[in-house]
């Protein structure tokens, strides 16, 4: 019992690091066997008994056996070996929690219940494994664990990576829908950032239901924003970089479905009715009056003789053809989510010139003496009458009359346009209330319920980004805000402060759109162009700092410098390229792995999502029994104690696009937030300050330079790259399998590793000597294009900036892994889950932010 306490004291990742003194990890020390690592600056491990010069080859790892080579004939599945099987769906408890058990093909799932109590005569697993050691005391390289041993040592508290590949409504059969799902890190956490603390709750909603959606298809937007952004700034999830591969289609076009047009309502009687639904709810208790008020006030019974609409399912089927007819406002449409405009400005038709909200805006109280055109009047009361038919569907569906089940089908199979409508009016009901109207536009009176709420978060917006002329814009927030004109600022400032936001990509830029009307500094004249329709941008202000999207490659790349908070990164370093004050876009291409699937396209396929349990199973393929010499347990190759402090960023370069050429720029769409390349041919003009002839704001290319050890690299910012944060494991670091290649390489070293994403130029400078084990045993090198370049970029943050920048240049995504939650080995399974050849470590625990 003591010796079992004993073990409880000495286990965990974490204190075992703080115990050994290591800042980073410390070499894995074995009594029985000796190891350790070798002198400073040593490339890879290397064990008693290896060839000396393959211990020594730079970026090289010996995978020998301490005795005699051992035929392996294990080999894991390689991307389009085997069409995965198709497996049932799991449990939303089941992918919510990881609570499920996994399970390999042709086997069936093994649990730790299993091993405690199987019903066999085979006894539970009694080995033990401590923090850095391997193999498990006791044992050997030349014993086998049964799968019971192995899942225990091995498996537990490793994340097991699930893909799920699903069908898209009222779409093609072509179209599916991609998505991953995570178990077995036993509560360690999740790889997504925390909404409440990146203010980015408005960006999602569920489906059905309230609170936090538990599996990536239960939101209304699609990728799913709640499982977007990473843990780490900068970074997306594993289930978004899956989803950018999703093939969705366009949303269908509205056909006229020959139902009577609506009864013409007035917006005094649309009022009425919407203030009678916030004081006492639908009268869905009272049949034959909720009957009377839809029928005789809304809409037109066809059957009103034979068979009366009494029941709800049938008048949801009306409402739901009604909001079918062509003539509303398509709120699928990118250019017109940002509902809150058809409130502040009636004459807004959705159109290109009307796109962006006017730096201090009209006031709303002025608008009783300005003449109102009738065209303006008609678009604000056809938007709260198509607001008002939309809340009647959404109460009539989540009624006490239907179960869960019955709403989460019926949700399922909605249009796209009726979902956005069901948004819309959720957001309505949740968060805005009409006190007072009369005849008018400029007579209606809106009270929002997350004012305070919002007030709060853009103050600590400002702070948090370090906003240049933050005491003025504070006072202005004050100012406004004790005179009730928040809602008068700007459209943008009107959504934001209303809550009156559609889920999706939209709400970054109405926070900083609304952050730049309240800064009384006329300077922010020039940065009111910024728009979710053009999400690859950033912008320089006061020439003290620039702030990114995070959205754009500029942002992901600085983001480790810098903090990042509500889809936006900064402050960044300034930069002379650019104006005073100004908004730019940043040209980017999509990157160059069209060779890694065939017939081009993204990097990731079906196949390879739904395949990924068992290309990156912690225990390679299944087996009868697992070889101990098949596993090693990966470390850095960083010595103890030390990281990398001579890479510092020197500067950020912008050269504007200025001549013809053809080009592939990246746009986002709203309804899948995928990037599109597409190549154009087009003149750009740039004007001496920076402006262009063609669109709001001018186009550059970026790139930054790096001080290393003394000499400058600049590096291009040429991909649109993206960057995963690490799922992080539980009761590690754990054992990896060996057929999972990697090599490593010191960040102060990374730049002279090119072309590492080439199938025939793999290495480039650095083509050492040939991997010993593989070569002994006759691995012919075709598994090699999924090898795993591990950069270790522990220290300031410049170092994983450093990294980034280098995957840009050369066109790699990238998983990044804070090594105090995400051990070695199941960093590189996870890129091997994601098809993606590169790892980047860092240590949050030894990262400075460098504070001003």
């Amino acid at each position: 019992m003591r010796e079992k306490e004993k073990r409880k004291i000495k286990g965990g990742f974490l204190g075992s690091l703080l115990r050994s003194g290591s800042l980073a990890f410390r070499g894995a020390k074995n009594a029985d066997d000796g190891e350790s690592f070798k002198e400073k600056g040593h490339r890879r491990r290397a064990r008693e008994g290896e060839d000396s010069a393959a211990a020594a080859a730079p970026l090289r790892a010996s995978r020998q056996s301490l005795k005699a080579p051992r035929p392996r004939s294990r080999r894991r599945q390689r991307r389009f070996d085997v069409a995965p099987e198709q497996e049932p769906e799991p449990t939303e408890g089941e992918a919510a929690a990881g609570n499920g058990p996994r399970t390999r093909k042709g086997k069936r799932a093994v649990t730790f219940d299993d091993m405690v109590d199987d019903g066999t005569d085979e006894e539970p697993s009694l080995i033990t494994r401590q923090v850095n050691e391997w193999p498990p005391k006791g044992m050997s390289n030349d014993d086998a664990l049964s799968p019971q041993q192995a899942q225990d040592v091995i498996c537990r508290g490793a994340p097991i990576h699930k893909g799920h590949r699903r069908p898209v409504a009222h779409a093609p059969e072509h179209c599916y829908a991609l998505y991953t799902t995570t178990s077995g890190s036993q509560g360690a956490g999740t790889d997504a950032a925390d909404p409440h603390a990146g203010m980015t709750q408005l960006m999602t909603m569920r489906t059905a239901g309230r609170g936090k959606a538990t599996c990536p298809w239960e939101t209304f937007e699609q990728p799913s924003c709640a499982f977007t952004y990473g843990s780490r700034p900068g970074t997306i999830t594993l289930n978004h970089w899956a989803a950018t591969a999703s093939v969705r289609g366009p949303p269908p076009a509205l056909r006229d479905p020959g139902v009577a047009p609506p009864r013409q309502m007035d917006l005094a009687r649309v009022l009425d009715r919407m203030r009678e639904l916030q004081r006492g709810g639908l009268e869905d208790d009272e049949p034959a009056l909720l009957y009377r008020i839809l029928y005789r006030r809304l809409l037109r019974d066809p059957d009103r003789l034979i068979s009366p609409h009494r029941t709800l399912d049938r008048q949801m089927t009306d409402l739901i053809l009604v909001l079918s007819r062509p003539g509303w406002i398509d709120f699928t449409k990118p250019e017109n989510q940002v509902a809150a405009r058809f409130l502040f400005d009636p004459s807004h038709g959705g159109g290109e010139g009307s796109e962006v909200g006017g730096h201090g805006g009209d006031d709303l109280d002025n608008k009783q003496d300005a003449p109102e055109d009738d065209g303006g009047e008609e678009v604000y009361r056809l938007f709260m009458h198509q607001l008002l038919l939309s809340i009647e569907l959404d109460l009539r569906i989540h009624s006490p009359q239907h179960g869960d089940w019955a709403k989460e089908t019926l949700l399922q199979q909605m249009p796209p346009t009726i979902l956005w409508n069901l948004a819309l009016a959720r957001r309505w009901r949740d968060n805005v209330r009409v006190d007072r109207h009369g005849t008018m536009p400029q007579q209606t009176q809106l009270r929002f319920k997350l004012r305070r709420r919002q007030v709060k978060m853009i103050r600590r917006f400002a702070q948090t980004l370090k906003w240049p002329n933050l005491g003025a814009t504070l006072d202005s927030l004050k100012r406004k805000d004790d005179e009730g004109r928040l809602g008068a600022i700007s459209s943008d400032a009107l959504a934001f402060f209303s809550g009156l936001v559609l889920p999706g990509p939209t709400f970054p830029f109405l926070i900083m759109n609304t952050l730049i009307d309240l800064d009384p500094d006329p300077a922010t004249d020039e940065l009111a162009l910024l728009s979710h329709t053009r999400p690859n941008c950033g912008f320089q202000y006061r020439n003290s700092h620039t702030y990114w999207s995070a959205s754009c490659v500029v942002g992901r790349v600085l983001a480790p410098t810098c903090r990042s908070v509500a889809g936006w990164v900064g402050p960044a370093r300034p930069t002379a390229d650019l104006d005073r004050s100004q908004i730019v876009r940043i040209r980017s291409r999509r990157p160059p792995q069209s060779w890694r699937q065939p017939g081009g396209g993204a990097m990731m396929s079906a196949e390879d999502v739904e395949s990924m349990t068992e290309r990156s199973d912690p225990l390679g393929p299944a087996a009868d029994a697992y070889p101990v010499g098949d596993y090693e347990l990966p470390v850095p190759q960083t010595e103890s104690g030390f990281a990398v402090d001579s890479v510092r960023i020197e500067r950020l370069g912008f050269k504007p696009v200025t001549s013809t050429t053809t080009t592939s720029t990246n746009t986002t769409t709203a309804t899948d937030n995928t990037t599109e390349t597409t190549d154009t041919t087009r003149t750009t003009n740039t004007a001496a300050n920076g402006s262009t002839a063609h669109g709001p704001a001018p186009l550059y290319d970026a790139s930054i330079q790096f001080a290393i050890n003394g000499l400058s690299w600049p590096l291009r910012l040429m991909y649109d790259v993206h960057f995963v944060s690490a799922w992080p494991c539980a009761e590690g670091p754990h054992p990896l399998f060996f057929d999972y290649l990697f090599d490593s390489v010191r960040i102060d070293e990374l730049v002279r590793v090119h072309d590492w994403g080439s199938r025939h130029n793999r290495r480039g400078a650095h083509n050492g000597a040939a991997r010993g084990a593989d070569k002994e045993h006759g691995r012919d090198g075709e598994g090699d294009d999924d090898e795993v370049l591990v950069v270790e970029a522990f220290g300031v943050g410049d170092n994983e900036a450093l990294a980034r920048a280098w995957c840009s240049h050369w066109g790699l995504s990238a998983v990044v892994a804070d090594v105090s939650k995400t051990c070695m080995a199941c960093a590189i399974r996870e890129a091997y889950a994601a098809t993606l050849t590169v790892v980047i470590l860092v240590d949050e625990r030894l990262c400075v932010q460098e504070e001003e």
